[in-house]
């Protein structure tokens, strides 16, 4: 039963995402339609709309900024249209996406977005694949964007919240310590909800779109254990201390007794709205306890927590191929860099052996 209701909201969400990619298609060359259904079977629909998002800024800069692609709307350009592209055009984009204006036509909904390193690499890998597809198809016949090299992106510190500020964190979301009173009366509605939610991404670091499609069904308070679907939709059954198993009783007590929406009546996790909390939603939750709990650190989201947990197993454990399997990671690589913070621990580690002639330990070992 559980797994039904699962595959009922994943199946939701999914449909929902299609559309959204069909509607975004319409606005594109035909190729574009071609090379979403073509990669399908091997990406899930998360993916396949980014492809989409990221495929419609590109064709809309070189309608707007392009002389070349200028007297063709996007969704008119044929294949040899697209064979048209340059290492200038490419280039141009590059720097495009440093800062532009998105919805400019429409001044109420227009906004600055500024893209980073990691964010133009990941747009720019999307035009690649479209040009790769259409190539290895045949129905180009050259490939240019493999001309242009992609931004190299510089390792970033990672942020992650210390013991102390868990801690504070998890109060602030209890007790309502350290907020507004306008604050507060939102967080004795749902302190409790709160406190649980925090718990779990502290103390199983799973991701946020795997929290939110939780149900009420999945959670096994007798074994501290609960069923999480993965990116992909594969199902795996994962476990939590004792300190979350409490948060979450003592929220599902509370949550029983709840009416919800319908609809929306397997839903672990709810919204004051009676509804299956979104993404959103908790990503602006966890942002507004950690402006309370660790001010210095703004940028603290669900993906920030996941990081915390998965440092913290790795420091307790050592074991790198542990942390990556409960994070879901199919490849320990992605672990190692960016979640164990593996090469602080060895520049500690190298300052520990090295002695120097005046230390007592120096020349021991050849004695």
């Amino acid at each position: 039963m559980a797994s039904e209701v699962k595959s009922r909201y994943r199946e939701e969400v999914d449909a929902k995402r299609i559309l959204q990619i069909r509607s975004i298609c319409r606005e594109l060359p035909e190729a574009c339609s071609d090379f979403l259904r073509g990669i399908a079977l091997t990406t899930g629909t998360f993916t396949r709309l980014a492809y989409a998002i990221d495929l419609r800024t590109f064709f809309q800069f070189l309608h707007r900024e392009r002389l070349s692609f200028s007297e063709k709307e996007p969704r008119l350009l044929r294949d040899q249209d697209l064979e048209k592209l340059t290492r200038s055009d490419l280039t141009a984009y590059s720097e495009y996406l440093t800062y532009y204006v998105k919805n400019e036509e429409n001044e109420l909904n227009a906004r600055v977005v500024v893209n980073h390193e990691l964010s133009i690499k990941r747009k720019l890998c999307a035009i690649r694949s479209f040009y790769d597809y259409l190539f290895k198809n045949q129905r180009i016949v050259s490939n240019v964007t493999e001309l242009v090299p992609l931004p190299k992106v510089h390792e970033k510190p990672i942020i992650r919240l210390s013991r102390e500020e868990m801690t504070a964190m998890l109060e602030v979301s209890r007790t309502g310590e350290r907020m507004s009173k306008n604050q507060q009366k939102y967080q004795k509605l749902t302190s409790k909800r709160d406190f649980a939610l925090l718990s779990l991404f502290l103390g199983t670091g799973i991701r946020v779109s795997e929290c939110v499609g939780m149900n009420l069904q999945d959670v096994d308070l007798e074994n501290n254990a609960f069923l999480v679907t993965r990116k992909g939709g594969n199902q795996v059954i994962l476990y939590f201390p004792p300190e979350v198993a409490e948060a979450l009783a003592d929220y599902m007590a509370e949550r029983n007794g709840i009416e919800t929406l319908p609809g929306h009546e397997e839903a672990l996790f709810l919204s004051l709205q009676r509804r299956r909390i979104t993404q959103r939603a908790v990503q602006n939750l966890v942002k507004k306890y950690a402006a309370s709990a660790a001010p210095l650190k703004s940028k603290i989201s669900p993906h920030k927590l996941r990081s915390t947990f998965a440092t913290n197993l790795y420091n307790e454990t050592g074991d790198i191929y542990l942390v990556a399997d409960v994070l879901g990671h199919s490849s320990v690589d992605t672990t190692r860099k960016h979640y164990a913070d593996m090469t602080d621990a060895r520049r500690r580690m190298a300052a520990e052996h090295v002695h120097l002639p005046g230390d007592p330990e120096f020349g021991k070992e050849e004695r």
